[in-house]
């Protein structure tokens, strides 16, 4: 991987943003499915989950350095100086039901940085962390709210289906997944609706998708694996068990730890690398991937009765931010509404006020 950022990321104008004519309504739609799927699961569950990447599989802290002698394209919002944070991430797979992972969907990976110092995009949202969510593969189901919005009445209508029925159904998308793969391919389609590939979570790049603001500048990011024991672990196969993930992260902190590098990708061309599809993805020949800090986790455990009870305390949300790591795009402003309308709901179904950690 290259370790020289670009001499000449796009500076961040407003026209590089525009709402969509029905934009609102399709927010408004978006709302109203995730709604009723959250219901529909809490009323058969009895305890409401997030809308979105509803299982989780570990809650883990760790420390996250900002790298020493950034270039100033790289030193910007909340790494424009070398420094240690408290970091509490959290992996998880969607849809809104606590599926057994024989049903297999994307791995996500949330991490919110702790304590940093910053003017606050929502001076009205509690604490001063950092949200920062990511999925393992670089582009978006959908282009946009309208695509977005198909994709979800899709998923709506196998919410509280047979689970039998659902996993035979994603043995036969993995299957057809597989193959697409094994002639170069990818269907992101495919993977959401089923057919991810079963391996191991740790092992896996992970990826904003999305834009965000980086300062004065416009970036994804990416988290990705460096330590050797979580470099053996890429492509590597877990089981198709109910918690197999849970289980093969908690096999795996509970005796090692591990690093990654967060890495930002400067947007250098809105035409190749556009701020409103986040179905494109942003060619690394124009502009590669660049580490600014690095997350390190120690051993330790998981997954267990106060993680859970802390899981249900807490949301990730990446308009929970620095002004200078706004969100960008449609998709982000759609997931702003959709996100506030589940946390309102997990937290008076379930009555537990959603509250930011302590370090």
């Amino acid at each position: 991987m290259t370790t020289t950022a670009p001499a000449n990321p796009l500076v961040f104008r407003s026209e590089f943003e525009h709402v969509g004519l029905d934009e609102s309504e399709t927010i408004h739609a978006l709302q109203t499915v995730f709604a009723n799927m959250a219901k529909k699961v809490a009323d058969a569950e009895g305890h409401a989950s997030r809308a979105v990447h509803a299982k989780g599989h570990a809650l883990v802290r760790g420390k996250l350095t900002v790298l020493d002698n950034l270039p100033p394209q790289l030193a910007q919002g909340l790494f424009g100086q070398a420094g240690t944070y408290d970091v509490l991430l959290r992996w998880s797979s969607p849809p809104a039901e606590q599926l057994p992972d024989g049903v297999s969907t994307h791995r996500a990976v949330a991490m919110k940085v702790l304590n940093v110092p910053g003017e606050r995009f929502d001076s009205a949202k509690s604490g001063n962390s950092q949200d920062f969510l990511m999925v393992n593969g670089p582009v978006f189901s959908a282009p946009d709210p309208q695509g977005f919005l198909k994709s979800v009445k899709l998923l709506a209508a196998t919410t509280n289906a047979s689970e039998t029925g659902k996993k035979i159904i994603s043995a036969v998308l993995r299957t057809a997944e597989n193959a697409l793969e094994a002639v170069g391919g990818e269907s992101g389609m495919l993977k959401a609706l089923g057919g991810e590939p079963q391996h191991h979570p740790l092992g896996e790049t992970y990826f904003s998708q999305t834009p965000y603001l980086y300062g004065q500048y416009m970036a994804k990011l990416s988290l990705a694996p460096v330590a050797p024991e979580l470099l053996a672990l890429d492509g590597a196969s877990i089981k198709t068990e109910d918690d197999a993930q849970r289980h093969a992260i908690g096999s795996h902190f509970a005796s090692q730890g591990g690093e990654w590098e967060l890495r930002v990708q400067l947007n250098v061309d809105v035409e190749k690398m556009p701020i409103e599809d986040a179905s494109v993805e942003w060619p690394q020949e124009l502009s590669p991937f660049i580490a600014v800090a690095r997350v390190r986790l120690e051993p330790q455990t998981s997954w267990d009765a106060s993680l859970e009870k802390l899981e249900d305390e807490i949301a990730y949300d990446q308009w929970n931010c620095l002004v200078e790591h706004r969100p960008l795009g449609s998709v982000n402003r759609a997931r702003r509404q959709v996100m506030a309308t589940s946390r309102e709901f997990r937290s008076e179904f379930n009555r537990c006020p959603i509250h930011e950690p302590s370090a």
